[in-house]
C-alpha cells in the first residue's frame, strides 16, 4: 500500500464525509486515480459508505479496519513477542484473533525480518503456569466492566452453584487464573472467572463503580491484626517472589492481616515448611501448627502400621 492510500485511509477514518473531487484536489491527483484508490481500500477491507447526489460523498463505516502499523525492525520484534506471550495466556479477552493476527502480521513482514523472527523464536520462551480451568466469559466480563453494567451469573462456590447479580470491576490474571473483582451488596468481592458457569449482561448500570486500577490502588479498609513472621535465610529468599511477604527485612515480615484472611494465610505458609515461623498473633500460629499436624498425621499412621507389622 502506497503512502497516498495510507493517508487516504486515515482521512476517511476521521468519520467525515468527502467527495471524490475534494480528495483528488487534496492529493493533487485525478478523480479517476482517487476512485481507483477507494476501490483498492474497499477490497482490502475498509468498509466505505457512499452517498450519491449533490451532497453525497465517501466516509468509513463504524465497523472498519484500523490503519496498518508502520514499525521499525526492533519494534516489529517487540510486537511479535507480545503476540507470542498472549498466546500462552488462556482465555485472553477478545483473544480469538490472537493466532490470526500473529500469522497475518508475520506473513506481511519482509523476508529478512521473518528470518530474524524465526531465529528469535529459538532463543526465547514464555513459561506460564499451566491451568486447565476454562474461562469462556472473560470478554463478556470486560465488556460489562467497561460499560459499568450488571451481570447475572451462575457461579460455582464452595457451598454449591448459585445465581448472583454483580457489577464486574474488571479482570486481572495471576498465578494461571483470571480473577474478577465485582461489586455486590455495597462491597467488592473477588471471584474466579473460571468458576463462572454461565453469564448474561443486564441493563442495570452503576455510575459510581470504580475502575480496576482505582480498586487495585485503594487501601484495604478491613481492620488488620498485627502479625510477625520469622524466616530462615532460605525462606527469606523464597519470600522475595511472594506477593504477600515481599517486604521481609532482617529475615522478618511485619504487617497487618485481616482475621478473615487467617485461613488463607495459614495454608499459604505451609509451602514454607520449616523455613517460616509465625511469632504472633497466637491464633494464626495455632492454625499453622494444626495444619502441619494434619499434614503429618497420615505419615504417623503409616509408621504405626509398619511397627505393628514388625511386631507380628
Amino acid at each position: 500500500m502506497n503512502e497516498r492510500r495510507i493517508a487516504l485511509m486515515r482521512i476517511l477514518d476521521s468519520r467525515k464525509k468527502y467527495t471524490a473531487r475534494e480528495l483528488a484536489e487534496r492529493f493533487g491527483v485525478s478523480v479517476r486515480t482517487i476512485q481507483r484508490d477507494l476501490d483498492y481500500l474497499q477490497q482490502t477491507g475498509l468498509p466505505l459508505y457512499t452517498e450519491t447526489g449533490p451532497h453525497g460523498g465517501y466516509r468509513a463505516l463504524p465497523n472498519r479496519l484500523l490503519p496498518p502499523l508502520h514499525l521499525a525492525r526492533d519494534e516489529a520484534f517487540g510486537l511479535f513477542l507480545m503476540l507470542q506471550l498472549l498466546e500462552t495466556i488462556p482465555d485472553v479477552p477478545f483473544g480469538s484473533v490472537r493466532e490470526h493476527l500473529s500469522e497475518q502480521y508475520y506473513a506481511e513482514l519482509p523476508q529478512d525480518v521473518r528470518d530474524s523472527i524465526d531465529q528469535l523464536k529459538d532463543h526465547i520462551s514464555f513459561r506460564m503456569l499451566p491451568t486447565h480451568a476454562d474461562s469462556p466469559y472473560t470478554s463478556l466480563i470486560l465488556e460489562a466492566a467497561m460499560n459499568r453494567r450488571r451481570v447475572n451469573m451462575l457461579y460455582r462456590s464452595a457451598t454449591g452453584d448459585k445465581w448472583t447479580k454483580v457489577y464486574p470491576v474488571g479482570l486481572y490474571f495471576e498465578h494461571g487464573y483470571w480473577y474478577m473483582p465485582a461489586h455486590s451488596r455495597d462491597r467488592i468481592i473477588l471471584y474466579r472467572s473460571d468458576r463462572v458457569i454461565t453469564m448474561t449482561i443486564l441493563e442495570d448500570t452503576l455510575s459510581s463503580l470504580p475502575t480496576l486500577q482505582e480498586w487495585l490502588a485503594s487501601e484495604d479498609c478491613r481492620k488488620g491484626i498485627s502479625a510477625k513472621i520469622r524466616f530462615t535465610p532460605f525462606g527469606a529468599r523464597l519470600a522475595e517472589s511472594d506477593p504477600i511477604f515481599q517486604n521481609v527485612s532482617h529475615h522478618e515480615w511485619q504487617g497487618h492481616i485481616p482475621a478473615e484472611e487467617f485461613t488463607y494465610v495459614s495454608r499459604h505458609l505451609l509451602k514454607y515448611g520449616p523455613e517460616a515461623e509465625v511469632i504472633h498473633p497466637k491464633e494464626l500460629r495455632i492454625r499453622v501448627k494444626q495444619l502441619l499436624q494434619d499434614s503429618l498425621n497420615p505419615y504417623l499412621k503409616d509408621d504405626e502400621a509398619d511397627d505393628k507389622r514388625k511386631e507380628t
